[in-house]
């Protein structure tokens, strides 16, 4: 048995936010078919880095689904769709706000075939307000959020996270936290409901400390000065003898004392908090310490030292780490085209109905035809479908 069982979702998105949405569900048991266009389908599937036909991102989120392909823009199309909207449970889409209703497909339309359809709309901005209809990307998102201004160094321009955060943390862990919310809501009341993900709004959600002491001292946090931003000699990265770096998290004051004396340097333990210049100078004095070491050596050296230090490590590194080979978080699935995939499992343990990799991302409409056979439709309705270019 696994956790999501019997529910079922339409995913009708490309690319990340609902991609990384609907694998999280898939990998808990929901069934989840994607639904592409006959023509391109997922745009993931042919961005560059290919692995072998398929693009490397496509593969690496797309697991445990199923696909089909559908043309929405067709009057047959359409009907397919409704057909399975009345007999799923989740409708998952990212489209500009607007472009599911021009289709016919819009929560009012599904709403009144399906009462207990629970329908997720992921955009940049929200489904209303002055920016619903404007295009963006992650970077826009984390930009206007506030996000990217108090990011990187003093004096440096804004440092750009190479993580996706609105894309992966709201599109696509938000949205599947308020389905989760959402099916919990029907189960007591037998009703679905329409579930507004703004990416943007999800960011600044995420700002709750920065807010919180902007609330109550009048004073926004900056760019490099934010204690857990690098702006503390207790927190933030030093470059070590060999030019790597390891990162310093002595937040709590007997995390502190304990980095400290483990460095012979009892005198440094008052200074923890200490503002201007004694502060500039307690930054240059711990880099000129760590300075004299290699990554490796200081890693070394504190391996039995409670003091919250560990190195920074390269990607290449993280795969062959004991702690994620102990938690087994790099798995393999074998595709039927692209060979062997590896894979970074479901990151969260149940002790009853665990996450897991079931099947292979979908070849490309893989599942078409048996899911209209399900539906009810004939050998020749199919083949005239395809004639057509429903499917």
């Amino acid at each position: 048995m696994m956790a999501l069982d019997g529910l079922r979702m339409l995913d009708l998105t490309r690319l990340l936010p609902g991609g990384y949405c609907s694998m999280l569900l898939a990998d808990l048991g929901m069934e989840v078919l994607k639904v592409e266009d006959p023509f391109q389908g997922d745009y993931f599937r042919q961005m560059k880095p290919l692995h072998k036909e398929e693009g490397a991102y496509f593969l690496g989120i797309n697991r445990n689904k199923k696909s089909m392909h559908l043309n929405l823009k067709t009057p047959e199309g359409k009907k397919i769709f409704f057909d399975l909207a009345g007999r799923f449970d989740v409708i998952l889409e990212g489209f500009r706000p607007g472009v599911a209703e021009r289709l016919g497909i819009g929560y009012p339309a599904i709403q009144s075939i399906n009462h207990r359809i629970v329908y997720c709309s992921i955009s940049g901005y929200g489904q209303d307000g002055p920016y619903r209809e404007r295009s963006g990307h992650d970077i826009n998102y984390i930009a206007l959020a506030g996000f990217l201004a108090i990011s990187g160094e003093k004096f440096k321009p804004p440092a750009i996270p190479p993580v996706p955060m609105a894309d992966i943390g709201i599109g696509g862990t938000m949205a599947a936290f308020a389905i989760l919310a959402a099916l919990m809501a029907r189960a007591k009341t037998g009703r679905g409901q329409y579930i507004d993900v703004s990416m943007t709004d999800g960011v600044v959600s995420w700002l709750c400390m920065h807010m919180a002491q902007f609330f109550s001292g009048g004073v926004p946090p900056r760019r490099g000065e934010y204690e857990m931003g690098g702006g503390s000699p207790y927190y933030t990265v030093y470059e070590t003898l060999d030019s790597q770096y390891i990162s310093v998290g002595t937040l709590e004051p007997k995390f502190w004392a304990n980095f400290c004396r483990a460095l012979g340097r009892e005198d440094l333990v008052p200074k923890q908090f200490s503002e201007g210049e004694e502060k500039s100078s307690l930054f240059a004095e711990i880099q000129r310490i760590i300075k004299t070491k290699t990554r490796h050596e200081w890693e070394t050296f504190f391996k039995d030292i409670d003091a919250c230090i560990e190195p920074v490590l390269e990607i290449e590194e993280v795969l062959s780490h004991p702690q994620f080979a102990h938690r087994g978080i790099f798995q393999k699935v074998h595709h039927p085209v692209e060979g062997e995939l590896k894979q970074i499992g479901f990151p969260l343990k149940f002790s009853e109905t665990p996450g897991e990799i079931r099947t292979p991302p979908p070849r490309p409409g893989e599942h078409t035809v048996p899911i209209l056979l399900s539906l009810g439709y004939s050998g020749s309705e199919i083949e005239e479908f395809k004639k057509k270019t429903v499917i």
